[in-house]
């Protein structure tokens, strides 16, 4: 399995962590511009880099569509992660292999849900650097955490911007993403969303 393919696998479930010290009971304003920028956020593309604890790397594109639907895809597209209503596929056409999961297994939710229910979930998690908020975004059926970070802009929904996160998977291994030409809100065709099947490899 190729790096690219293990990074891909360690978004589902996918946990999303920033650079914080630890949390406070008090509330924040912070909380409520999240609140915000969920509701008024209705699809999203960006360029992506993704890279695990050995600093090895990959890059790709990213769209969102809400209610349920995303798609990563990594360099010219061999491998996607993509997620059409109930279902969150892989696909790896380098092998013709693909592996699925429910969605509502996975803590996309809060990012992918037409209404998106934060209360009592989530929280504001201080950090050392006032230009970035981290929000921490339990997902009530325990699939994952979700700790966003946001960098402040006057521009972007609610006022905020997603910088990037950390994938943690079930063996506590980290994979770190970093978001670049985010745009808010842009035409995302619904074909972004479908791929054709992959055709398995024969054996020699």
């Amino acid at each position: 399995m190729n790096f690219p393919t293990r990074i891909a696998r360690a978004l589902t479930p996918i946990a999303i962590v920033a650079m914080a010290v630890p949390a406070t009971a008090a509330e924040s304003p912070d909380l409520a511009k999240f609140d915000a920028h969920l509701a008024a956020v209705q699809s999203m593309t960006a360029d992506f880099v993704q890279a695990d604890a050995r600093g090895r790397a990959a890059a790709g594109t990213l769209q969102l569509k809400k209610p349920g639907r995303v798609r990563f895809q990594y360099g010219s597209g061999d491998l996607l992660l993509v997620a059409n209503g109930g279902k969150l596929t892989f696909v790896d056409y380098q092998v013709g292999q693909k592996s699925s999961w429910s969605l509502n297994k996975t803590p996309l939710g809060v990012l992918l849900s037409a209404v998106p229910n934060i209360k009592g979930s989530a929280r504001v998690v201080p950090n050392n650097d006032p230009r970035i908020v981290v929000i921490k975004a339990r997902d009530p059926s325990h699939f994952g955490t979700l700790i966003l970070a946001f960098l402040r802009a006057p521009s972007a929904p609610g006022g905020l911007m997603l910088y990037g996160w950390t994938a943690v998977d079930a063996q506590n291994k980290k994979t770190t993403v970093k978001l670049t030409n985010q745009r808010y809100n842009v035409a995302v065709p619904d074909s972004a969303f479908t791929y054709a099947e992959p055709k398995k490899r024969e054996k020699k």
